[in-house]
């Protein structure tokens, strides 16, 4: 099975020897890597360079763009200008984040896993993150949702959906899709990797605002999106936090962006939201 693996990297000479270390010792290797080194102002192309000296299957983009971190749109932007060298010839394509560390048999267990079914068409292990000396599960989101700092895609899934979002949502809006589209979705619980930069730490404002906007972009409504943005602010146990989500879904129904959905898909994303929630309610 041929994996193919693309790294958006902006300013991560701390973390990305790290991850090209975990990916170069695997028991089953990738085929290629590709690492964008995405307008960094450190090390970060002198590193992934050595590498890419040293290991014929990693290659090193350099892309110039804002400084300005936005969840969304800069890391698709970048994932892509990594995605356009590669050859059509992958089986798997995964986005990964720069600042991961791998178990030595995550590649293996994830080809196990897509040969084991046709009709799986993403697929993941699970961030840990450092706490007192402890690495402890980053407890973000259900365990049934593959993070988007280590996204793994069925090549025919990743074509029926579009492939990757430019926009806040995009790792979110993926799963919903496959699921319109049929594929399944898998978490494996025994592959832990260790997530060396905890998310969200450098998000801003306007970042914040973006979620609510996603949330609009997705055609979720004004209930579902009320009721995400207080689940989500409980979870980061702040009212503030659902203040900018609000604030962010009225700003787009306002301007009206561009949708990441079609009417019918998001039809069956609200369909999809309704089934989990009331789900949790009855049991």
């Amino acid at each position: 099975m041929n994996l193919y693996i693309v790294i958006p990297a902006h300013n991560e000479q701390s973390t990305i020897g790290a991850t090209l270390d975990s990916l170069v010792n695997q028991t089953v290797l990738p085929k290629q890597v590709v690492v964008v080194n995405d307008n960094s102002t450190d090390k970060t192309e002198e590193i992934v360079d050595g590498y890419a000296t040293q290991h014929d299957f990693i290659k090193l983009v350099n892309s110039k763009s804002s400084n300005q971190h936005l969840p969304g749109a800069k890391i698709i932007n970048a994932f892509y200008k990594g995605y356009d060298k590669l050859d059509n010839d992958y089986d798997v394509i995964c986005k990964f984040d720069a600042d991961l560390i791998f178990p030595k048999n995550y590649l293996e267990k994830l080809a196990f896993h897509f040969n084991n079914s046709e009709r799986l068409g993403m697929a993941s292990g699970f961030c840990y993150i450092e706490k007192n000396g402890d690495w402890i599960l980053e407890n973000l989101t259900r365990k049934d949702h593959i993070r988007g700092a280590l996204k793994a895609y069925r090549k025919q899934c990743f074509l029926d959906i579009g492939k990757l979002k430019s926009s806040m949502g995009w790792d979110t809006v993926d799963e919903l899709l496959a699921k319109y589209y049929n594929w399944d979705i898998l978490t494996d619980e025994s592959l832990h990797v260790k997530h060396l930069k905890p998310t969200g730490i450098s998000y801003n404002k306007a970042s914040k605002y973006l979620q609510g906007e996603a949330m609009y972009k997705m055609r979720y409504g004004f209930t579902i999106t009320l009721i995400s943005a207080v689940k989500l602010a409980l979870k980061k146990r702040s009212f503030k936090l659902f203040l900018d989500y609000m604030g962010g879904y009225f700003k787009a129904k306002k301007e009206k962006p561009n949708q990441l959905v079609t009417k019918e898909q998001g039809k069956f994303i609200r369909g999809l939201r309704w089934k989990g929630m009331l789900g949790k309610i009855t049991g």
